[in-house]
């Protein structure tokens, strides 16, 4: 069900006044009981019955066009009058860069009827050098370049030999120079084989906060885009966010990740239908704090739900997640105290669910509840349904049920690595493996 404006306006940041009462001194604040608008005052607002609405379509719209910037160019329009929403009409949209949303707005589809579409990208190697205070790059090859594309620019980094990625909007152009939205800051050189690609998330937003993307397809035509992973692309890619609302969006056939956030707090994706992705299905970040993935259907795409580093307080909660190629859900580097609950795990490619090995101790997932989950078939005949390994600790796994339906084979239930600590078991079912349960610890 789609929330009203009302439910939306009071989860991204308007009509929170009674939760944001600061105890400034010895006593209770006073309540607020009639907000109303004050010049500078963003923590208090009146929750109105309508707010800005900018329609955008092929046709009857307010912006007509179905290419990136004619919803970019709503979503501008609604930014500098205070936040709203833009209402995505029926019809295909072609993407040649990435939609940048901005707090206070609200990205809403027409459901399936509305679908944005990613254009087939474009490499080239660089012709010549750029350095990291340079403005320009210069192409091998332009055909398929526009004034407008998004790319990314990927080298072998002259310093220490890593990987040097930076995201652009080509902005001007005489031949095949291009000058960039911004200095890269990092060194292209000829020597190191720099590349440039027409390459982006297909909606974006960093340092953004109180905003929401709903009821609509994107499409990121993987069989005519390279590979650009999870780290800094996806369908919906955002850095740095807080207080995000992703609902009844599908994401799907992007050559990375379908949903990924970085550093992202209190993200909230609810509804969502992830799939064919060569990626990851949700991917929460690096350092994200408190997301919920709830009523979700993650299929087919490398990995169903992966808990990125650091990624804490959050809850899986009821989610269709099967045929993964690889797990249908994996925890690991210091992804502490999250809720694992409700979910069907099913036909995972190698395993159901994963407990990263990481680095040793301090560096492993602990304090994680998994409950209640169906963990059914997964892995090829020497596949593991639960594994866990490193020197994992302090997790309860309780009241799963753990199966295998196709034949026991060399299949494992739950593997428990040498260098395994304590975690807590309670009554869980495990049925149908070659070995229910292998500890490598005796």
């Amino acid at each position: 069900m789609t929330p009203s404006r009302r439910e939306w306006l009071r989860s991204t940041g308007a009509g929170l006044a009674a939760a944001w009462t600061v105890a400034a001194w010895g006593g209770e604040m006073p309540k607020v009981t009639r907000p109303r608008a004050t010049s500078g005052d963003s923590a208090v607002e009146p929750v109105w019955d309508e707010r800005l609405v900018i329609t955008v379509g092929p046709k009857d719209a307010d912006i007509a066009g179905t290419t990136d910037r004619a919803i970019q160019a709503a979503v501008d329009y609604v930014v500098r009058l205070g936040g709203g929403t833009v209402k995505i009409l029926p019809g295909e949209y072609r993407l040649r860069n990435a939609v940048r949303i901005q707090s206070g707005v609200r990205m809403l589809g027409s459901g399936g009827d509305s679908v944005l579409i990613k254009e087939a990208s474009f490499e080239t190697t660089l012709a010549e050098d750029s350095d990291w205070y340079d403005q320009e790059i210069t192409l091998e090859n332009p055909d398929g370049f526009r004034v407008g594309d998004g790319v990314v620019l990927i080298t072998k980094s002259p310093s220490d030999g890593g990987r040097d990625v930076s995201k652009h909007t080509l902005v001007a152009r005489s031949g095949s120079r291009f000058k960039l939205d911004r200095a890269p800051r990092m060194n292209y050189w000829k020597e190191m084989k720099p590349t440039a690609s027409t390459l982006f998330p297909m909606v974006t937003a960093e340092e953004t906060a109180d905003f929401a993307i709903e009821d609509l397809v994107l499409d990121g035509n993987r069989a005519n885009n390279a590979n650009l992973d999870g780290n800094y692309a996806g369908c919906i890619w955002l850095q740095d966010c807080s207080r995000v609302r992703i609902h009844g969006v599908t994401a799907r056939s992007y050559n990375g990740d379908g949903i990924s956030w970085q550093i992202c707090h209190d993200v909230s994706v609810e509804d969502c239908h992830s799939h064919d992705n060569a990626g990851l299905g949700l991917h929460p970040g690096s350092g994200s704090q408190r997301p919920v993935m709830r009523n979700n259907r993650l299929e087919r795409n490398s990995i169903g739900l992966f808990f990125c580093w650091g990624t804490k307080y959050g809850l899986a909660e009821k989610n269709f997640i099967a045929d993964n190629t690889d797990c249908g859900v994996s925890i690991g580097h210091r992804d502490d105290e999250n809720i694992v609950r409700d979910n069907e795990i099913l036909r995972s490619g190698k395993t159901g669910l994963l407990f990263r090995p990481e680095r040793g101790e301090g560096y492993t997932a602990k304090g994680n509840l998994v409950e209640n989950n169906r963990i059914i078939d997964s892995g090829p005949e020497d596949g593991v349904a639960v594994d866990i390994q490193g020197v994992t600790a302090g997790n309860t796994l309780a009241r799963n049920e753990i199966r295998e339906t196709r034949g026991p084979a060399k299949r494992i239930g739950m593997r428990l690595g040498a260098d395994t600590g304590e975690n807590t078991f309670q009554d869980n079912t495990v049925v149908g493996f070659a070995q229910n349960t292998l500890d490598l610890r005796k």
